[in-house]
């Protein structure tokens, strides 16, 4: 068994690593933290999280900042659901030990420094750091997972989008003098658990937010490998991304070309399940899974594909794991599904 420990398992995404850990054939959950100055700190797992009463007996401990640099010694596996500064600070210091540490945060995912100030709000003073960061896309970068001592998990968003146009762009089909253009829908439970009259239940209704600046779009952008319209929208339910991706392709693409790219893509990869009719929420909703279909006009050269993913899971805590299986020379999907 390995060793783990969670750090920010307060919150929706710690909650989920939490379950999924519990029945990880491969894992053992040591601790769970929370910040020193944290009101959930000497609180059990269970009080917080009342769905975990018959999984975990931990208590949150408050993890103070001299013990951080020990954490690397004394586990093999750390997880990261904190806040990207919390994460820019203190991941370097986990470092050089025994751990494999997997950060959820934005702090490490995007490798230009003036792109990050700009979208997220501060400057990245860990530059050498950073350039070694591994990008946790499980289904395509698996090979530099399997070897890195750190990943950056993608965000939610930027998983639901670039399951979906990756093939479509590694196969060189589409016509990039059009930018692909992405919608997509999160459930509330995205913006975290901490309360806020946004995310309350009577002010939510369905609309566009962070049009044309979310911080999502340079990590799509940057691991897509061109510019797109990406426009993010809240929806009045708690969990899951629906994303539907308009693109146009070359002349000479056909729909059996489309159709040839996914079926290589992901005919060996059971977490992402590529269908014949446009997936819904409910069918990825408490699942590891990323369901995707497409539809192609030939006349128009358009392909539409939408995705469907849990955010909390394949865009944070499975997808997390599915990384640590790798980097532990595990298949992607121990623990996940049966």
């Amino acid at each position: 068994m390995y060793s783990s420990c969670i750090i920010g398992a307060s919150g929706y995404t710690g909650a989920e690593l939490i379950k999924i850990i519990s029945r990880h054939p491969h894992l053992d959950l040591a601790a769970c933290f929370v910040s020193a100055n944290s009101q959930y700190a000497d609180i059990p797992v269970s009080q917080v999280h009342p769905e975990l009463a018959a999984i975990c007996e931990l208590n949150l401990q408050a993890l103070a900042e001299s013990a951080i640099a020990d954490l690397k010694l004394n586990y093999d596996v750390i997880f990261l659901a904190t806040p990207h500064e919390f994460s820019h600070d203190h991941l370097p210091s986990m470092l050089g030990g025994k751990a494999k540490v997997f950060d959820l945060s934005g702090a490490f995912r995007l490798p230009d420094q003036t792109v990050f100030k700009d979208f997220y709000g501060f400057s990245h003073l860990h530059k050498n750091v950073l350039d070694k960061a591994v990008y946790g896309l499980a289904e395509w970068y698996a090979e530099d997972i399997a070897k890195a001592e750190y990943i950056a998990v993608p965000g939610c968003y930027p998983t639901a989008s670039l399951l979906a146009l990756k093939p479509l762009l590694d196969n060189a089909l589409l016509d990039l003098s059009h930018l692909p253009v992405i919608n997509a829908t999160s459930g509330v439970s995205g913006a975290g658990k901490k309360a806020s009259m946004t995310t309350s239940f009577y002010e939510v209704s369905l609309q566009a937010y962070g049009v044309l600046q979310h911080r999502h779009t340079p990590e799509i952008e940057e691991y897509a490998g061109t510019p797109v319209i990406f426009t993010p929208h809240l929806g009045s339910f708690k969990r899951g991304i629906l994303a539907t991706i308009t693109a146009f392709t070359h002349s000479d693409v056909s729909l059996q070309d489309i159709a040839n790219a996914y079926e290589k893509a992901y005919s060996t990869h059971p977490l992402v399940r590529v269908k014949d009719n446009m997936p819904k929420l409910d069918q990825v909703v408490n699942t590891p899974f990323c369901d995707i279909a497409f539809a192609f006009d030939a006349k128009k050269q358009c392909v539409v594909v939408t995705s469907a993913i849990d955010n909390l899971l394949k865009g944070a805590s499975s997808q997390a794991i599915q990384c640590c299986n790798l980097s532990l020379s595990l298949a992607p999907s121990t623990g996940l599904i049966a």
